[in-house]
């Protein structure tokens, strides 16, 4: 131990405000601009909060505590309101409340836990947590340096969404709402777009089995323009065992574009990746949740691959399917499509029927897309590759901050790295 860091009680450098915290049932919520908070995060936004400022929510129950699927301990910010799930703690003049923050992400807590069917932390035993604490200035500075880590992560986070959002605008306005054809029917000029561009769409709609449409544009069979539709498969056993080798990705890791939660990472051996037949993820592939969910409620959730994101190199198991398409229709173009509310609505629907939710290979075949003209199809991509790509570099980069991070935490923590080390390791 650092001579100068001292092991506290958790209790002893924090002030507590459970007594402020009042529960609110779903159904006496009003909806409002201010997160209201449980053990995990927020569940809702309401209209009033109880907190203003910057506090330490501590999960008190929940088998979170056991799986630490989520942080048990997460900072909140500005004005919220906290149901009775969460203790809420602040460093006092002895502690940061960020550095206590990661303080308690590393630290093993179950012997602090009671109750055999739910777990729970009672605000006696979280007193009861010890902490190396260091001096309050180097506390402050051990988490500036993660904490620009985390906010840089964060930000990227916020970049993409960004980006998400400005891509789907396009699509929908595109190819779901049909604005610029309804803008050159009425005479008008497009307003963010040019000529060229404006001249591609027709000028009316025409009927079809999916009903009104722009006139030439062609409704298909997914079937009709996929070149692949496969799962892929795992080893004998599972691979609960293996802890290297090729990553192989679930139906667990299929949440959204440019998200992946690396924690969950799951391997098959290297000899068996390269043996396999079919599931291999290559460049620019929509990945789509098969099945797997309550009975009754089907949920579909696609994401996709690039740059190199989330892997240089991995594989799907039988849960997921790997989608491409021939030329006719671009993978950005297919990702956005498939995750439009029209179509999701359309996979819930077929997908819910069935004793284990999810699509078969004939049910995803038989989904409708709607396709235009291949030129402009390729002015679509020009329009949107750029943001996809961008979005996936964001990813990578935020990899790399979470290994740094992830690196320097515990080292920092324990005082073997000091705070001018982990300083030149960032520059």
């Amino acid at each position: 131990m650092v001579p100068e860091w001292r092991e506290r009680r958790l209790g002893e450098i924090t002030d507590n405000f459970d007594g402020i915290r009042i529960p609110v049932k779903e159904t006496d919520r009003h909806r409002g601009r201010y997160p209201y908070y449980g053990a995990s995060g927020i569940v809702d936004y309401v209209e009033k909060y109880l907190f203003d400022g910057e506090y330490l929510l501590i999960a008190e129950d929940g088998e979170n505590l056991r799986t630490r699927n989520t942080p048990v301990a997460f900072l909140a910010k500005g004005k919220f309101w906290v149901n009775n799930h969460a203790h809420i703690v602040r460093g006092n003049i002895e502690a940061d409340t960020r550095f206590l923050m990661y303080v308690l992400s590393t630290k093993d807590i179950s012997g602090y836990l009671t109750g055999s069917t739910m777990p729970k932390l009672t605000q006696a035993n979280m007193n009861q947590i010890p902490v190396l604490a260091p001096p309050v200035s180097e506390q402050r500075a051990i988490a500036y340096i993660l904490g620009a880590l985390d906010d840089k992560i964060e930000l990227n986070r916020k970049m993409n969404a960004t980006f998400e959002a400005m891509a789907r605008a396009i699509f929908k306005s595109w190819f779901l709402d049909f604005e610029p054809v309804r803008v050159r029917m009425e005479g008008r000029q497009s307003i963010g777009m040019n000529a060229e561009t404006t001249a591609l769409f027709p000028e009316n709609f025409e009927d079809s089995a999916f009903g009104k449409i722009p006139k030439g544009w062609t409704v298909n069979k997914l079937g009709d323009i996929l070149l692949v539709i496969e799962t892929g498969y795992r080893p004998p056993g599972g691979v609960r065992n293996v802890f290297h080798g090729v990553p192989s990705i679930g139906a667990e890791s299929i949440v959204g574009l440019g998200q992946f939660d690396y924690g969950k990472t799951k391997f098959v051996p290297r000899d068996f990746f390269e043996a396999m037949k079919r599931g291999h993820v290559a460049e620019g592939d929509v990945l789509l949740y098969k099945d797997g969910g309550r009975p009754g409620e089907f949920e579909p959730h696609l994401s996709m691959s690039g740059k190199n994101f989330p892997f240089t190199q991995c594989c799907i198991n039988e849960h997921v399917y790997r989608l491409r398409a021939n030329p006719r229709c671009s993978q950005n173009y297919l990702f956005f499509w498939l995750s439009s509310e029209l179509i999701m609505e359309e996979m819930r629907n077929r997908g819910t029927g069935v004793a284990v939710p999810g699509l078969n290979s004939t049910a995803v075949r038989d989904l409708p897309i709607l396709l235009p003209s291949d030129s402009l199809m390729q002015t679509f991509e020009k329009r949107i590759a750029p943001l996809i790509n961008r979005i996936f570099t964001k990813c990578n980069e935020s990899r790399i901050l979470a290994a740094i991070r992830d690196a320097l935490l515990p080292k920092l923590l324990s005082g073997e790295i000091r705070v001018k080390e982990a300083q030149q390791l960032t520059c």
